[in-house]
């Protein structure tokens, strides 16, 4: 059945909510990109601002929050709760009997209506807005309910797997921080047969190139380049950058690869986004001594000490020198006492990354349904899991 958008959704729904009332206020930073669940939100005073309630999907309509994946779905209140939340969202919530709520998440994620909305937008650069009326009038070739609840389940499903990967994955992380801190950071005493030592004594940091030398040449199928912006979202995307698949080895980062940034947004993770090509102000850390779990724990030790130093020398972007690692302190254990830690440490880093691929693949599948799914190109009984 053909129809508009707004035939099927309710656009920015009347919800009442007095001034003053403490409610859950989710503001446009702790939206996370790509994610469909809210993950945190803060307990305010309502001033103003969107009002929505369980069930409604939430979109950023302001530029660059859009372009970047700004859009969830509500679940974090009650029955009959309202929430409330920046002004530069826009509200979406299904009709009841024509519209199912996953569904409509997922269809105002999909091309469909997340390019038209892109496109749409007028402003001052910087400070563009969606046209809401053009998303209003967009036509959709709606299916029937109960293909719409087949459709939104299967999507939920994927994107619930890849929520409780992400949720195992914090469990492994905190018991990993835990073990660390436990046997290195919180001890009183240099256990015999302990030696001190610092970053560059337990791993390697190579920089990356500059990437804008390296693009493909000719037939080349270019490999994405890991950037900052990559690295933050844990995944390479479309608007990702290429690089010639013949740069050096040492330059291609592979799934489980440490990458910490060290410049603007210091950070340091386990990139499982897929093959990608490693960008200036990136280091790839690696030893040929020392396993993963030891030299990614000791550099994110440091991390909040690094970005206060690059804070501190901040003029247009914070970085730190290659000086600092020097000067970073490490505890390297005995082979004895490093062989136990590292027995129970290399099965939760191993897990760690299984999850994290495991997760990115099931976000691929999802993705690559999703277009095909909402333009009827594949019917959803067609597809096995």
């Amino acid at each position: 059945m053909k129809c508009k958008l707004a035939d099927i959704a309710e656009f920015n729904p009347k919800e009442s909510l007095k001034k003053g009332t403490v409610a859950k206020k989710v503001a446009m930073d702790q939206l996370q990109p790509f994610c469909r669940d809210i993950l945190s939100y803060t307990l305010e005073p309502f001033n103003g601002g969107t009002k929505f309630r369980n069930g409604d999907t939430i979109m950023a309509r302001i530029t660059p929050c859009l372009e970047n994946g700004k859009t969830a779905k509500v679940a974090i209140l009650d029955d009959r709760e309202t929430g409330f939340g920046s002004t530069e969202y826009i509200v979406f919530r299904a009709k009841a009997g024509i519209s199912d709520e996953d569904y409509l998440y997922y269809l105002i994620c999909s091309p469909l209506v997340r390019d038209a909305a892109i496109k749409s937008m007028v402003g001052s650069s910087g400070r563009q807005r969606v046209q809401i009326d053009v998303v209003q009038n967009l036509e959709i070739d709606l299916p029937s309910i109960t293909e719409q609840r087949k459709i939104g389940a299967l999507l939920r499903f994927l994107d619930d797997k890849c929520q409780l990967n992400n949720k195992i994955n914090d469990n492994l992380y905190a018991q990993a921080k835990a073990i660390f801190a436990q046997r290195f950071t919180d001890i009183e005493t240099i256990p015999d047969g302990w030696k001190k030592g610092s970053l560059l004594t337990i791993a390697n940091y190579l920089n990356g190139l500059a990437m804008q030398k390296y693009r493909p040449n000719g037939d080349e199928v270019g490999l994405p380049v890991l950037k900052i912006k990559e690295l933050r979202q844990g995944s390479c995307d479309n608007s990702s950058e290429l690089c010639s698949p013949n740069i050096k080895p040492e330059y291609i980062i592979h799934d489980g690869d440490v990458i910490f940034s060290w410049s603007g947004s210091l950070l340091v993770d386990i990139w499982c986004g897929g093959t990608c090509g490693l960008n200036q102000h990136l280091f790839k850390v690696t030893s040929e001594t020392y396993d993963k779990w030891f030299y990614y724990l000791w550099t994110a030790h440091h991390l909040e000490r690094f970005i206060a130093i690059a804070a501190d020398k901040a003029t247009t972007m914070g970085h730190i020198k290659r000086g600092e690692l020097a000067k970073a302190e490490v505890l390297i254990p005995s082979d004895e006492d490093y062989k136990e830690i590292g027995s129970l440490m290399n099965p939760i880093f191993d897990l760690i990354v299984a999850n994290r691929i495991e997760a990115r693949k099931l976000a691929e599948l999802r993705d690559s349904l999703l277009p095909r799914l909402m333009s009827g190109e594949i019917d959803v009984s067609e597809v096995s899991l």
